[in-house]
Order: C-alpha cells, then sequence, then structure tokens
C-alpha cells in the first residue's frame, strides 16, 4: 500500500501508540496539517508558541510515561523547541520532535524559513534525523521511537523537508530496529552486585540516593525493598522526588543545594552511598571535594557515561535500575542501624528544615503547604525554576512517582504552566496544580489560551513576590542586596485570566489562603490564584556556592553542625 510521507508519518505513531500531539502549523508542515485528519485517533493541542509545545510534550510524558510528541514548522518553529529539547535531553524524558525543512531541492540555499535544524539540536537530542527519502521514513520513525524510549530515556528529532510528505512510497512498518551500535545494557554485572551487596551489609551508615532513573526504571518497590530490608535512609535528588514515600519513616527528603539539613549532614557522615539512577549533578553534590569524604560509593545507573564522570566510584554497575536491584536485594541481609537512624532522628529534631515560621505576612511555603493539606498529595505538582520550585520540593509531601515536575538539569523558567497541561491531558482524572513564580509565569502566560480551548482543568498558583526571587536571593547573600535587574513588574494576572476566560482570585492575607485553594478545587476548570506573598521571603536551608554540604545555611542564617552525640532521642519506630 503506497502513502504519503505525511501519511506514513502519522500511520507510524498509531503504531507507536501516539494519542497526543501538540504543536502548531506553519509553511513547511501545510502538508502534514492537510492529512492529520485522516487520522481522528490522534488528538492535536494546538499550543500558543512552540516552546509550549515542547513543555507540554514533556509534561505529559513524565506525567504518563509515554512518549511525548512536539510538532513544529520549519525556521523558527524549529528553533522555538530548542529549550524543550535540552530541558526534556538534560531531564533524561523520552519525547519525539517532528519538524518541518523546507524542500529538498533548497536545503542549503538559505530558502525562507531554512534553519539547519539537525545541527542545532545535535548536542541536546539524544539522536536526530533528516529525512531525504521518503522510503526510509518508517524505519525512522521506528528507531525514533525505540531510541526515545529505551535506555536512558530523550528526546530524538526528525526533520522532514516539505517535499517529503507529499511524496509516496510503499508502506510497511517495521517489527523491531536493527541498530547494531545501541545497545543498553540493562543487566549489572554479578560481580559487581555481589561487591555492592558486601559493602552494604558491612556498612555502619549508609545513605541511598536516589534519583529520576529509579523513577523511569519503575523500581520504587525495590527501592523500599532494599532500604526497609537494610534499614538504610533514602534522600532523594530534585527529580528523584517521589520515587520513594515521603511518609515512610526511612524518607529524609531531599538532598543537594536546597534540601533538608538532615539529608545533608547523613550525606557527610555516611559511610557508603549507595547512588541508584541519579548522576550526582552539582547541584547534589556541593563542592564535589567535600562531597561524602568517608564514604565509599555505589553508583547504579545505565548510563555508563554518567559513572566516575563527577564522583570517584568504588562499585559501579551499569544496568536497567529494576533489574539490578532486584538482583542486589537476592544477596543483602536483614540489618538493625538503629544507631544511625537515631543519629539521623536527632538531625531531624535539631535541624528542621520544614518548619514554617510565624509570619503577620502571607509566606509562600504556608501556601504551598496548604495545597498539600487540601490535595492531601493526590495531584501532580508542575513548577516553573526559582525559589516557587524549591519551596514546592520541601513543603508537598510526595508519595507517589510522576507526582512532582519541573526543569531539573536546565532550570528553564517558563517550564511550569505548559508541563501541568501536558500532565493534565495525560491524566485527565488527577488533580494537577501548577506552582509558579511571577517571573516565569509570563514567559509562558499564553498557553493560558491553550489550556482553555483544550479545557484543561490546571489549578493555578503564582506565589508573586516582585522579584526575579532566586536571583534575588543570590543577590542579597552573596553579592551586598545589590538588586540589579530583579525587580519585576507585573499585570494584574487576575486579570489577565479573566481574559482568558479563567476565574482567578488575588489573596494578600493568610486567613484567605485555605478558602481560596478550596474554591479552586470545587471549580470544574482552570483557576488561577495570585498569592501576593513576602517579596524578600528566602529558601532555606541553602548550600552557598563552592561549599560542602555540611556548610549549609539555615534560617536564620546559621551553619548546621553535625551531633556528635547519638544517644539524645530514641530510635524511630521502623
Amino acid at each position: 500500500m503506497k502513502l504519503t510521507g505525511a501519511q506514513i508519518l502519522f500511520q507510524g505513531m498509531v503504531e507507536e501508540g501516539v494519542e497526543v500531539i501538540f504543536g502548531i502549523p506553519g509553511g513547511s508542515v501545510i502538508p502534514l496539517y492537510d492529512t492529520l485528519p485522516q487520522y481522528p485517533q490522534l488528538r492535536h493541542v494546538l499550543v500558543r508558541h512552540e516552546q509550549g509545545a515542547a513543555h507540554a510534550a514533556d509534561g505529559y510524558a513524565r506525567a504518563t510515561g509515554k512518549v511525548g510528541i512536539c510538532l513544529a514548522t520549519s525556521g523558527p518553529g524549529a528553533t522555538n523547541l530548542v529549550t524543550g529539547l535540552a530541558n526534556a535531553f538534560l531531564d533524561s524524558v523520552p519525547m519525539v520532535a517532528i519538524t518541518g525543512q523546507v524542500a529538498s531541492s533548497f536545503i542549503g540555499k538559505d530558502a525562507f524559513q531554512e534553519t539547519d535544524t539537525t545541527g542545532i539540536t545535535l548536542p541536546i537530542t539524544k539522536h536526530n534525523y533528516l529525512v531525504l527519502d521518503v522510503n526510509h521514513l518508517a524505519g525512522i520513525i521506528k528507531q525514533s521511537f525505540h531510541l526515545a524510549r529505551t535506555g536512558r530515556p530523550g528526546p530524538v528529532l526528525i526533520d522532514i523537508p516539505r517535499n517529503i510528505f507529499l511524496e509516496h512510497a510503499e508502506f510497511s512498518y517495521p517489527d523491531q530496529v536493527d541498530l547494531p551500535g545501541y545497545k543498553p545494557i540493562l543487566q549489572g554485572h554479578p560481580a559487581q552486585i555481589k561487591k555492592a551487596a558486601k559493602l552494604i551489609n558491612e556498612a555502619e551508615r549508609p545513605v541511598i540516593i536516589a534519583g529520576r532513573g529509579t523513577i523511569i526504571a519503575q523500581a520504587g518497590a525495590e527501592l523500599k525493598y532494599l532500604a526497609e530490608t537494610t534499614q538504610t535512609p533514602v534522600v532523594t535528588t530534585l527529580l528523584g522526588i517521589g520515587c520513594f514515600p515521603e511518609h515512610h519513616v526511612l524518607s529524609y527528603g531531599m538532598a543537594g543545594m536546597h534540601g533538608m539539613a538532615y539529608a545533608n549532614l547523613a550525606i557527610d557522615k555516611a559511610d557508603l552511598i549507595i547512588a541508584v539512577g541519579m548522576r550526582f549533578d552539582d547541584r547534589l553534590t556541593g563542592r564535589i571535594s567535600g562531597f561524602a569524604p568517608h564514604a565509599r560509593v555505589v553508583h547504579i545507573d545505565i548510563d555508563p557515561a554518567e559513572i566516575g564522570k563527577n564522583v570517584h566510584v568504588d562499585v559501579p554497575i551499569v544496568g536497567d535500575v529494576k533489574m539490578v536491584l532486584q538482583e542486589l536485594n537476592k544477596l543483602i541481609n536483614s540489618t538493625q542501624r538503629l544507631k544511625w537512624i537515631e543519629q539521623l532522628e536527632s538531625w531531624r529534631k535539631e535541624h528542621p528544615s520544614l518548619e514554617i515560621r510565624d509570619s503577620d505576612g502571607l509566606l509562600p511555603q504556608y501556601v504551598v503547604r496548604q495545597i498539600y493539606e487540601a490535595t492531601q498529595g493526590d495531584a501532580i505538582i508542575a513548577t516553573g525554576v526559582g525559589q516557587h520550585q524549591m519551596w514546592a520540593a520541601q513543603h508537598f509531601y510526595y508519595d507517589k512517582p510522576n507526582s512532582f515536575i519541573s526543569s531539573g538539569g536546565l532550570g528553564a523558567m517558563g517550564f511550569g504552566l505548559p508541563a501541568a497541561m501536558g500532565a493534565k491531558i495525560g491524566q485527565p482524572d488527577t488533580t494537577v496544580w501548577c506552582i509558579d513564580g511571577d517571573g516565569g509565569f509570563q514567559m509562558t502566560i499564553q498557553e493560558l489560551a491553550t489550556i482553555v480551548q483544550e479545557n484543561a482543568a490546571v489549578k493555578i498558583a503564582i506565589l508573586n513576590n516582585g522579584y526575579l526571587g532566586m536571583v534575588r536571593q543570590w543577590q542579597e547573600l552573596f553579592y551586598k542586596r545589590h538588586y540589579v535587574a530583579t525587580p519585576i513588574s507585573c499585570p494584574d494576572f487576575v486579570k489577565i485570566a479573566e481574559g482568558y476566560c479563567i476565574p482567578g482570585l488575588k489573596i494578600t492575607n493568610k486567613k484567605d489562603v485555605i478558602p481560596a485553594i478550596k474554591q479552586a478545587m470545587d471549580h470544574q476548570g482552570p483557576f488561577l490564584i495570585d498569592f501576593m506573598v513576602e517579596p524578600e521571603e528566602n529558601v532555606y536551608p541553602m548550600v552557598p556556592p563552592g561549599a560542602g554540604l555540611a556548610e549549609l545555611l539555615e534560617q536564620p542564617r546559621k551553619k548546621a553542625k553535625a551531633i556528635t552525640d547519638s544517644n539524645k532521642l530514641p530510635v524511630s519506630n521502623i
């Protein structure tokens, strides 16, 4: 059966189980959009900016575990995807981006809206393709989805000249792919797993650091078994939030620059670090030379390039986290580590990182906590980047994977709103809150129109402090309060929301927070609340740049010091 290139593309998507495409049309992809009505099983979401398409596909992928799809035309359409592709690349999100290109005969001639899309995106995609023969298209689609979702997931881009959409080829969709140079290692080396088990069984002060790779591998049950059997405390990276229930007695929250003081102190005093599906990025480690100075390191990750890249590793294990933990769990001993757990509980009591101070003003931490109370954690939280992101990570409790969606590696402001929209479209029966800042929200505010058009009932909480808050915090602490280019004016967000036919509230008093959240939750559609929070509230704890994890600042900016007497408090009931 002969099909056009456009038909081959859409039929390939159907074969791969695609349900939703986030995109916007343009000249090079008009033939593709002309074909779209032939495939009613594909839902197209018309975004208002291509960056929104990429971020929405990202949020959709994280919320569902499926491959996210975004679609853009050539030139500016393709370049507008770049931030979203880089974000997905750094955070290991499975995506396939389709971009139109000028006709093959015009490539290299600076034709209207021509850009070297594959050249631009080569460093920020797992792989990319320029399709010059329609007969190769079906195989490329199959390869792209395979690459995006297997091994360490990531974005793959397919750049397709306009004429390829119109040309015909015999359609035969491959059953499997043949990529000789791409063979992800899934099974960990048995000898290395035995070494890891020996270190775990012998350790006195082990700590598990779990990252997003644990969520991707769906290894939550295996991680829980490892922690409970060996009574090992678990801390997470920012993107590992939700891989281990935060209400579990062995959970010590997020570690790193704005992690819990007791989590950072645990890492600093550990004699063994068990790193699971994480990459030792600088926001987690602080000063590398001071990271876990007393510990040996076991590192489990599917990407061999990450092992030993930043931190020296004693026992490297390359493999799928779930499969490796299944084998590791056969070799571990049931252990009582009462003294170590007691020490951590002592730090938890003496360094209450989640304590919200009394204030006459409206504190952003209080707002986040009340959103948690209203949802009881049964929600997806999508954030932008900045102070609000850290407060959302700290003061909402996450017991399920894929319930915290945020831009980690790239730190892309503007991620929150389109990602929340993508998550809601992917999980329509789940409550989705977008917690954003007044700066980042304005970067993709136009996607309010898409939310209304798609009837996506996203609840939006803006923590409005009148600043680019995280930069202002650094200026306060390290640049003598030189607030250069960080005070930011904002529109009336409630009126803006109403202009998009979204109801909204502006909240200035603490007493109005709970009723406002309830009103938003009770409303059937999207709802926006503009919380006017304390302008110069800072995120604590904080590890200053160049400092070690134990050299953190706590409110009111005092250094946390390890407590050596481990007999002060009774052990938790584990």
